[in-house]
Order: C-alpha cells, then sequence, then structure tokens
C-alpha cells in the first residue's frame, strides 16, 4: 500500500514577492505547516481521508488569513456567502453547501448534507435551517467579517473594477488586486487506500448576491474517486466550471491513461487556457502520488506523507515545486 497523504492549498493569485514581508511569509508558512501536521498525526493514528480533509479544511475556515469560514470576503451588500463540498472516493457519496450567511464551518455542513443522504446540495437561508437541525455550529453573519476584507471591498469598488477575487485587504498585500483567488481545500489518501476531498470558499470580493463559483459544485471545484484521484481547486470559478476541472482530472487518468501529474497539468495549463481560466488545483492519487499545479505566479499549498515532515510552498520557484512533488 502506498503511504497515506494529505495535500492543502489556501488559494491562488499573483503572488508579489516585493509585498510580501518576512513576517507575513513567515505567518502563512507556519499556518499551511501547522495544519499538515496536524492532518499527518491523524493520518497515523489510522483516521479515514474524510476525516482528515475536513479538519484540514476546518482549520482554514477558522484561520483569518484564507477567504473561508473566518475572514471570508464580502459581496457586493457587504454580507458573507459560503460556499462548501466534500466528496468519498470510497462510496461516491457527496454533499455541498451554497451561500450560507450562518454557519461557522461550511465544509462541517457540506459533510452532514453528504451523511444525512437525501439531498446532495441545498443553497441559502434553507440550507442553514437544515444543517443547524443537523447540529452544525451557527453564528451571527458579523462574526466572519474582517476590517481587512471590508476596506478590500470597499477598495474595489472605488476601483470600479468589477469583481475581484478574494485574499488579503491590507494595503501590504502580495497579491494583486486584480489577480486574486481564493478558496481553501484539502485531499487525502488514508491507510485503507480510499481517498476523499473538501473544498471550502468566500467566493468573489463584490461578487452581485446569490453567485455560485465552481467550490460548491462537484466535478468542478471538487471530486474524489478511488478509480482515479481526489481534486480541490481555486480559481476563477466560472472557468473551472466550464470544464468540470475536478473531474477533468480523473477522468484523464481513467479513459487516456495519463498520470496524476499529466492529467493535473493538462487541465491547468491547457483546458483551463481555453476559458481564460486562472488558478491551479492540488490532486493526490490512488497511488499516493502528488501533484499541485497552477497557471498563477503563485499557490499557497503544501503537502504531507505520513511518517514525514510537512512541505510548504507559496510562489512557483522550481525547488518549491521539486520539494513539493512526492
Amino acid at each position: 500500500m502506498p503511504l497515506p497523504v494529505l495535500a492543502i492549498h489556501g488559494g491562488a493569485g499573483t503572488l508579489l514577492r516585493s509585498k510580501m514581508s518576512p513576517e507575513m511569509e513567515q505567518q502563512y508558512r507556519a499556518e499551511l505547516r501547522s495544519i499538515l501536521q496536524a492532518g499527518e498525526q491523524m493520518l497515523a493514528n489510522g483516521r479515514d481521508a474524510m476525516d482528515v480533509v475536513c479538519e484540514a479544511v476546518r482549520r482554514l475556515e477558522e484561520c483569518p488569513l484564507f477567504n473561508a469560514g473566518k475572514g471570508a470576503v464580502y459581496t457586493a451588500d457587504e454580507r458573507h456567502e459560503l460556499d462548501a463540498s466534500v466528496m468519498n472516493g470510497h462510496t461516491l457519496a457527496a454533499g455541498a453547501v451554497a451561500g450560507v450567511s450562518r454557519v461557522r464551518n461550511p465544509v462541517l455542513a457540506a459533510r452532514a448534507v453528504m451523511e444525512r443522504g437525501e439531498h446532495l446540495l441545498f443553497i441559502g437561508a434553507a440550507a442553514e435551517a437544515y444543517v443547524e437541525k443537523l447540529g452544525m455550529e451557527m453564528v451571527d453573519p458579523g462574526w466572519f467579517g474582517t476590517p481587512q476584507r471590508l476596506e478590500q471591498l470597499r477598495r474595489a469598488r472605488a476601483e470600479a473594477a468589477g469583481a475581484l477575487l478574494d485574499h488579503d485587504g491590507q494595503a501590504s498585500t502580495p497579491i494583486m488586486e486584480s489577480k486574486k483567488f481564493g478558496t481553501v481545500g484539502a485531499v487525502a489518501l488514508d491507510a485503507a487506500g480510499h481517498l476523499a476531498a473538501a473544498t471550502s470558499t468566500g467566493g468573489m470580493t463584490n461578487k452581485l448576491p446569490g453567485r455560485v463559483g465552481d467550490s460548491p459544485l462537484i466535478g468542478a471545484g471538487c471530486y474524489a474517486s478511488d478509480d482515479s484521484c481526489a481534486v480541490s481547486c481555486t480559481g476563477t470559478g466560472e472557468a473551472f466550471i466550464r470544464v468540470a476541472a475536478a473531474r477533468e482530472v480523473g477522468a484523464l487518468m481513467e479513459y487516456a491513461g495519463l498520470s496524476l501529474d499529466e492529467a493535473a497539468r493538462r487541465v491547468v495549463f491547457e483546458k483551463l487556457g481555453r476559458v481564460a481560466g486562472q488558478g491551479g488545483l492540488i490532486a493526490v492519487s490512488k497511488d499516493g502520488a502528488v501533484s499541485l499545479p497552477f497557471n498563477t505566479e503563485g499557490m499557497y499549498r503544501g503537502s504531507v506523507q505520513q511518517g514525514r515532515p510537512p512541505v510548504v510552498g507559496i510562489y512557483g520557484e522550481a525547488e518549491e515545486a521539486a520539494n513539493l512533488a512526492h
């Protein structure tokens, strides 16, 4: 059996080293490393892939550095609309929520929907009412907000540049305002050889109310099958939907015989290119291979195999790519 493995991402974009202070970079890397270390311990203790990806994404949702849960971006009407999905590669069961504003951890709500099994995707107020009955922790909508995200919304309005995509709204942001992508995700292979994926997002800064991207859509922003791989995406959601990006990775492996990395890179650098899609994805195969391609200048990402130290990356340097590929 291949070694159990976990990979995570915290969003992609045009990451500018010139605006990334050493302190900020250290903070991002430390958070990614901490989440990976906790996930590695869970895998070592025999926890299944679904438990591991949900806990990894829950922790990303709790960290205001990333655009999911606490620190989610604002819509055009100064609200938060959160989306999440999960998929079990062993059973092909899946669950998702979209447009929720009171669920503290949308990824856990998505899992609850999956495990209840009546439907796959719930939206808006009906989703909140449904998962609250299932025991999800609810919060006041203001809990998700941060001053940095509100300032980011106001700048987006002032610039009249349309909808901007996520991340840090501070003046010292390392990501160019017009080339931001947000979402968090995790994929894992457990000791039993099963795969799982989870994706969560706050969406787009200044997005119109009701807009839904790829994150809660199975096959677009999230997919897992023990026949091939587990995938979580981040980027221009509309483009990922149009090419069914997450499922396309697995399909290229199953039907064209491509390796995980070949399939993932073809989706990111060829399929998305046809529709001007920007961003990246993380993927783990049934054989324990890891691929983390992106067509932007950087992506917050990392991976860890059971019994080994985690490796994290932000930029696209060759040495980082080599270190992250197991």
